[in-house]
């Protein structure tokens, strides 16, 4: 009897131990899965944080991007409204300057005669080589602006910013100039250049030529061009610490801003043209006025030397 008690107590002791250590063991392994489990958290935090902080840096990249891409938009449309401002300030200083020359000229009907008045069949042989002169004028011009965009990418490749700036001036004027020349309705019939007689002389090349009064205002017209046009261009390459050379000029290549094609050819025109732009382009690039002189903000040569360039004649 009592050892079936005894065995009962013994019983229960080791069934209390075995329980107890259960229990402690299924502690320890909730404990150890928790702590596996905040290790684990512990590692993937910094994965959250770097890629929060990509998905950062991603969003800041695209926002400068598109800052970026309207600064740009912006500073593109402003240049276009600049060009637009700027070609219209060109093509109504075109404008303004055609109707000071046209008001130079006197009507036809109401000029004097002069005493000696050319013959029917000598105008009728005028007008005809003003038509063909104008003709081969205007082939030539659409030849010049294939060699103006050459020219224009060769100074890009340079950095001459002053310079290439310049051209391209020089080639909107050329371009009102031939919107004109295009519109305008020559009147052969009634100009006085095709019956009146010649009154001056002048020497070009070895070869003498007789002109009259109206083809003598295009060559003053011509140096005085010339020299404004050297101005800017001596200035220009002054500003682009460009070396020396007026002959690199596309201008002075050129030589046709301010010929319309009429009263003198265009060999004469462009003689004289380049023989104002080479003293024009020395006083820019120099800063100082031997040859002209500026008013107004407009360089123009000085009487004197315009006299000695053109060293017209009087044939009576």
């Amino acid at each position: 009897m009592q050892i079936n008690i005894l065995d009962r107590i013994v019983t229960a002791l080791v069934i209390s131990t075995l329980s107890s250590a259960g229990i402690s063991i299924a502690a320890d392994g909730d404990r150890g899965s928790r702590q596996e489990q905040q290790r684990d958290r512990r590692e993937k935090q910094p994965d959250r944080v770097q890629s929060k902080s990509e998905q950062e840096q991603k969003s800041d990249k695209q926002q400068r991007e598109r800052a970026k891409q309207k600064s740009d938009q912006d500073q593109k449309e402003q240049r276009a409204r600049q060009q637009q401002q700027q070609e219209r300030v060109e093509r109504r200083s075109w404008q303004i300057e055609q109707q000071r020359v046209q008001q130079q000229k006197k009507d036809p009907m109401q000029e004097p005669r002069q005493a000696q008045r050319l013959s029917q069949q000598r105008q009728q042989e005028l007008i005809r080589q003003q038509q063909q002169r104008v003709a081969q004028y205007r082939q030539h011009l659409d030849q010049q602006e294939r060699l103006a965009r050459e020219r224009a990418a060769l100074l890009e490749r340079q950095k001459r910013v002053a310079q290439y700036q310049f051209q391209r001036e020089y080639s909107e004027r050329v371009r009102q100039q031939q919107i004109y020349l295009r519109d305008h309705r020559f009147d052969y019939d009634r100009d006085a250049y095709f019956y009146t007689a010649s009154i001056y002389r002048y020497t070009r090349g070895g070869r003498r030529y007789e002109i009259n009064e109206y083809g003598a205002k295009t060559l003053r017209q011509a140096v005085n061009y010339g020299y404004e046009e050297g101005f800017r261009a001596g200035r220009a390459d002054r500003d682009d610490r460009w070396s020396f050379n007026y002959s690199d000029s596309y201008a002075y290549r050129d030589a046709n801003y301010g010929y319309s094609g009429y009263y003198v050819s265009r060999e004469d025109y462009n003689y004289y043209f380049r023989e104002g732009f080479r003293r024009g382009y020395e006083d820019g690039y120099n800063s100082r006025y031997r040859y002209g002189r500026v008013a107004d903000g407009i360089p123009s040569i000085l009487a004197t030397i315009l006299s000695q360039i053109l060293d017209f004649q009087s044939i009576r």
